[in-house]
């Protein structure tokens, strides 16, 4: 496929008007793209740039490199007649305190429309819970978190890899939260059940307190990754997990909006940002939460509830 000249044009004339600020680089592929962000601005964090919902492939303290598929970071396809073309927005999200104001530019590749062009297929992984405009996936992952689980049967002590993640269409960038985890013997939670605490107080990890839980580092802002240490509640019966997933305007954080998990001899740290480790500081007493308002009222987020299981825990030296 070929790239039409207009398009290049166009890149141009948008690296002309940022060249201010810094120098854009875009290679568009057959079914990928190369973007290279070089910052002039040294107060920008380049970590924070997205591309789409995706994070860097690689950065440094002037550059953001993203080197990804055009069926990752949240592509739009369009096709109009003979055109076939990706578009995304390149955004930076400035952190609390920071003098680098956010802002947001457009990416497009374009290309001839191959005669024999359809759209793929994918066969959902997870269960899908529908609101709005938004999509939101929940479910159990092989141990490396690249598909499904082969089993919902976990040995007492070894990890359960749960991953949500949430489709954003047209919305802008947004990270997901696992808010409050809860798991109990029942699919619906009812009074006087048995229930233990996964994750509580807006994003704290709470089992990671007495267990090696934790959260996984982040490969797209619109996921999140759980690595759970199977535990003794409801040891041998069906358990199910029940969720509170948020997905939220990440220039509209605070301590409701976070995800913190307990490192031994370090404390509580945040998942997205060392930095701003000081939204953890409430996991020890109570973290405000703030009412969570619906992004079609173009307020900062929305919230959807999910049950994972049923799964169940052994004791192997039973």
């Amino acid at each position: 496929m070929m790239a039409f000249f207009w398009q290049r044009a166009l890149l141009l004339s948008l690296a002309a008007a940022m060249s201010v600020y810094a120098d854009m680089k875009l290679d568009c592929g057959t079914d990928f793209v190369t973007l290279v962000w070089r910052e002039g601005r040294s107060r920008a964090d380049t970590s924070f740039f997205r591309l789409g919902n995706c994070f860097p492939t690689s950065f440094s303290a002037t550059e953001a490199v993203f080197r990804v598929d055009f069926d990752d970071c949240n592509f739009r396809r369009i096709v109009t007649g003979d055109l076939l073309m990706y578009t995304n927005d390149l955004t930076y999200s400035s952190y609390p305190d920071s003098d680098a104001l956010a802002f947001t530019h457009p990416v497009v590749c374009a290309y001839e429309r191959p005669e024999d062009w359809y759209p793929r297929l994918y066969p959902p992984i997870f269960n899908t819970y529908g609101f709005g405009d938004l999509v939101f996936h929940f479910g159990l992952m092989n141990a490396d978190f690249s598909g499904p689980a082969e089993s919902t049967t976990f040995a007492l002590g070894s990890f359960i890899p749960i991953m949500a993640s949430v489709e954003q269409k047209t919305h802008q960038p947004l990270l997901l939260f696992l808010e409050e985890c809860i798991a109990a013997t029942t699919p619906e939670l009812q009074p006087g059940s048995a229930l233990y605490p996964i994750i509580t107080n807006d994003g704290c990890l709470v089992d990671s307190l007495v267990s090696r839980s934790r959260f996984e580092q982040r490969q797209k802002s619109s996921e999140i990754r759980l690595s759970l240490q199977a535990f003794r509640f409801g040891l041998g019966e069906e358990v199910f997990i029940h969720c509170k997933l948020v997905a939220w305007d990440p220039n509209g954080l605070d301590n409701s909006k976070k995800a913190c998990h307990y490192v031994t001899e370090h404390g509580w740290e945040q998942l997205d940002n060392s930095a701003s480790r000081n939204l953890c500081a409430c996991c020890e007493s109570d973290c405000k939460s703030r009412r969570v308002r619906s992004l079609a009222s173009g307020k900062h987020g929305l919230a959807q509830k999910a049950v994972l299981g049923p799964l169940t825990i052994t004791d192997v030296n039973s």
